[in-house]
C-alpha cells in the first residue's frame, strides 16, 4: 500500500474517503448534491424564510460552510498533502519503511503532534490494524463517519 484510495488509508489509520478535505470523498460529493439541489438563488428564499423560521438566519454561514466542503481538493496523505498542519505520521512511516504506525516497533511513539483526542484514536485506530490487518480494518471502518 502506497498510494491514497478509498482502498488504503492514510498512514495514520485515518479513512481519506470519509475525510472533508479529500477532493474524491463522499463529503465533497455530498456537499456537491447539495449545491445542485439547492441551487443558485435558495440564498433569497433563506432571507424570506427567517422572518418565521428563525433558523434560516443562519444560511449565509451554512453556505459559506457548505461551499468550502464543495471544494475540497486534497489527494490524501499518501500523495504527501497531509492538511494537518505539523502532522509528521507520513514522514516518519517513510523514513521507517513501513506503511502504517503499528507496523513499526516504536508504536506507539510521541512523534505526532495530536492533541489527547486523535492521539488516542490514532493508537486505537492502529492497535485495531495490528490485530485484524490493514484490508480488514478498512472493510470494517469504510462506512463509519471519521469525527466520532
Amino acid at each position: 500500500m502506497n498510494t491514497a484510495s478509498p482502498e488504503n488509508p492514510a498512514p495514520c489509520g485515518l479513512n481519506c474517503r470519509a475525510c472533508m478535505a479529500y477532493a474524491d470523498g463522499d463529503m465533497v460529493k455530498h456537499s456537491r448534491r447539495l449545491q445542485e439541489l439547492l441551487g443558485p438563488a435558495f440564498g433569497r428564499y433563506a432571507g424570506r424564510f427567517k422572518s418565521f423560521m428563525t433558523t434560516f438566519g443562519g444560511y449565509p454561514q451554512f453556505r459559506a460552510l457548505l461551499d468550502f466542503f464543495a471544494e475540497a481538493s486534497c489527494a490524501g496523505c499518501r500523495s504527501g498533502e497531509c492538511r494537518f498542519p505539523g502532522c509528521r505520521v507520513l514522514e516518519c512511516c517513510r523514513a521507517r519503511g513501513v506503511d502504517f504506525c503499528f507496523q513499526c516497533g516504536e508504536f506507539p511513539c510521541e512523534r505526532t503532534v495530536f492533541d489527547p483526542d486523535p492521539k488516542d484514536r490514532w493508537i486505537a485506530m492502529n492497535v485495531r490494524m495490528k490485530e485484524i490487518g490493514a484490508e480488514a480494518y478498512l472493510l470494517e471502518t469504510k462506512d463509519l463517519c471519521r469525527y466520532r
